[in-house]
């Protein structure tokens, strides 16, 4: 479909944006990490039965995958700047549904499934928010939070239905026919959407970010040119500042998610109890995807960053020192939010303070960073209550370090990219008087 005929088919009034948006949730909610992160607790008893396996050798598989992944989401935003996003994520959909697909001839030996959760680690960020925050970045300025955050929808629902639908598949079919149903799946839903639907940015089709046309006397607006190159980020100790805020909170919430069943039944919670509170941290974490954004959009970013950084640190606190019930399910809810929120804030704050030109780069640094520091806050929570017998020493590690992280948060200074607002002046002082200004 060519791009003229993609803006006819958009009632009059309506922004192609939001089309956009739209199209990269759907690309989120079946790419790789819904499959393949948040659902491997699902396949993990067939794992151990079929390759009579302990716990530890079937988690490193799963650890496997996140360093992997972590890595490569650099060099997926890499690629993403250089060629741009639909060239990263359409071949990335196609190998993550085919390698899917091939699960049916993995063996019984372990490896088998190593090599496996390899592969899919290297080409998974390809399908995540990586390339799709680009995208969503270069058609919003003004609403980017809120775009964001929409977008982030679709992996929240991702996240919460697939391990759903992988335990019927698994109990029906098998966890190989499992895997390879949802790369069916893959290649036959969000490959065409996202062919057809996915815009690299509003020039192509006459427009400018927010949808304002470029003949309608409107500010000037940044373009896909405009910051620094990633040489010039990794320099900048504002770039680092905020990679570590990113890393202590995604450690934290991380750990105290995975954990939250365990440690609500060593305080003697009921089983339904703990259930109650891991759906309830679900239920913010996807109310953390859209309401960040829209929360990015009318304050300044690093207050949002740091209420939510105080948020976690507060309900870190609550499950270290309550025993169940009201304070327990708090506690869950505000973690929850942690959670939700930080892959928002990750992409909006990079895009305002090192601008488009790199975004993809700086990005994937950063979600990188949060990918394998969400392995390890699990791993040493693990490992301090093997140590201790108790979750109260990590608990009180994870509290201090999103206190740091809201710390950190606290010093970025002004943004330097974007279009300057009265409403964010109104509260980060002149923040949005200097405007755009290199670092």
């Amino acid at each position: 479909m060519s791009e003229g005929a993609r803006a006819m088919t958009i009632p009059r009034g309506w922004f192609y944006g939001w089309v956009v948006v739209a199209a990269s949730a759907v690309g989120l909610f079946l790419g790789a990490f819904p499959i393949v992160a948040f659902s491997f607790g699902v396949f993990f008893q067939s794992f151990a039965r079929e390759f009579h396996a302990g716990r530890a050798a079937v988690s490193l598989a799963f650890a496997i995958h996140n360093l992997l992944s972590g890595m490569c989401a650099v060099v997926v935003g890499r690629l993403a700047d250089r060629l741009g996003a639909r060239k990263v994520i359409l071949p990335g959909l196609v190998i993550l549904g085919l390698m899917l697909v091939s699960a049916e001839a993995i063996g019984s030996r372990i490896w088998e499934l190593y090599l496996f959760y390899a592969v899919l680690g290297v080409v998974g960020p390809a399908t995540t928010s990586v390339p799709y925050a680009l995208v969503v970045s270069r058609w919003f300025d003004r609403r980017r939070g809120l775009a964001l955050g929409v977008m982030m929808v679709g992996l929240g629902a991702g996240a919460i239905a697939m391990p759903v639908v992988a335990q019927h598949l698994i109990a029906g079919y098998g966890w190989r026919s499992a895997f390879a149903i949802v790369g069916g799946a893959i290649l036959l839903v969000p490959l065409p959407v996202v062919g057809l639907l996915l815009e690299e940015g509003p020039a192509q089709m006459g427009l400018v970010p927010d949808g304002i046309t470029p003949n309608a006397g409107s500010p000037r607006t940044p373009g896909p040119s405009e910051g620094v190159t990633w040489g010039e980020a990794r320099r900048s100790a504002l770039f680092w500042s905020m990679v570590t805020a990113f890393v202590l909170l995604a450690a934290s919430v991380h750990a105290c998610v995975i954990h939250l069943p365990e440690l609500l039944g060593d305080r003697g919670s009921t089983r339904d109890s703990a259930v109650l509170a891991s759906s309830l941290a679900g239920l913010a974490l996807l109310a953390g995807r859209i309401g960040c954004g829209y929360f990015l959009d009318r304050y300044f970013g690093p207050h949002v960053a740091l209420v939510v950084c105080a948020g976690a640190s507060v309900g870190i606190g609550l499950l270290a020192t309550g025993r169940g019930g009201g304070a327990a399910l708090a506690g869950a809810f505000l973690v929850g939010l942690g959670l939700g929120a930080e892959v928002d804030i990750i992409a909006f704050l990079m895009s305002r303070y090192f601008g488009l030109r790199a975004l993809g780069t700086t990005m994937g640094f950063a979600f990188g960073a949060f990918v394998i520091a969400g392995g390890l806050g699990p791993l040493a929570m693990g490992f301090a209550f093997d140590r201790t017998g108790s979750y109260g020493v990590p608990l009180a590690g994870f509290c201090a370090a999103t206190i740091v992280a809201a710390a950190l948060m606290s010093r970025l200074g002004p943004y330097r990219f974007g279009v300057p607002r009265g409403e964010e002046s109104s509260i980060a002082g002149d923040a949005g008087a200097q405007g755009r200004r290199g670092t």
